[in-house]
């Protein structure tokens, strides 16, 4: 199994630089990531097809070329102070925490939450810090954040996501209903002003408010 996941990996390195991934550092880290360790055992096999797969508490983990282009297009530095919302399986946290100084990730689901933090101490990545909370309203202590990346689908860009970015700071987020096209939005935050460019259609789970205690 090992050996054929190696190889499948390998693969998906492959298909991502084709499918116009060029961030050499994002694709680096993305092949040193045991993305089978954050799903189900029963779907072990399928960790390195290009596809969302479900996760506990009726959430995905995304495909791995959505997670390679929204971090691609976070353009994280090293020094950088970086805020998740929606930690999900952990994977993208992961990704994240290995490129920046500092990651602060929320999650509404406390079975997901719990989880997560385990992966991180298995993993042994401890630039992480979580939170079980209300994504929507960001970090207000932890404030503000050079990048912030939302992994899930709001209908609207919340305004207080924003106003927690430092100026020069970047989101990523998709936007939109969930009957509807969504797209992957950047913003780029320039004083009291916001640069907003529309990049790729996506389809996420719904961005929520509340705390959801059990699966």
């Amino acid at each position: 199994m090992k050996s054929s996941l190696k190889s499948k990996k390998k693969q998906l390195i492959e298909n991502l630089r084709a499918q116009g991934i060029t961030d050499e550092k994002v694709l680096e880290v993305i092949s040193e990531i045991p993305r089978e360790d954050f799903i189900p055992d029963f779907l072990r096999n399928q960790a390195y097809e290009n596809a969302a797969l479900p996760i506990e508490s009726g959430q995905t983990i995304s495909q791995p070329y959505i997670v390679a282009y929204m971090t691609q297009e976070l353009q994280v530095e090293k020094k950088h102070k970086v805020l998740e919302i929606g930690t999900g399986s952990g994977y993208q946290a992961v990704v994240l925490a290995k490129l920046c100084k500092r990651l602060f990730t929320i999650e509404r689901h406390m079975p997901l939450y719990k989880s997560a933090e385990e992966m991180f101490k298995k993993l042994r990545i401890f630039n992480i810090t979580t939170l079980f909370g209300n994504g929507i309203k960001g970090w207000k202590e932890q404030e503000p954040f050079d990048r912030i990346m939302v992994t899930a689908a709001g209908e609207e860009i919340p305004d207080e996501l924003l106003y927690q970015l430092k100026d020069g700071g970047i989101m990523i987020i998709p936007v939109g209903a969930q009957d509807e096209t969504q797209h992957i939005i950047r913003i780029t935050r320039h004083g009291d002003d916001f640069d907003v460019k529309t990049l790729l259609p996506v389809k996420f789970v719904p961005l929520l408010s509340g705390i959801v205690h059990s699966s």
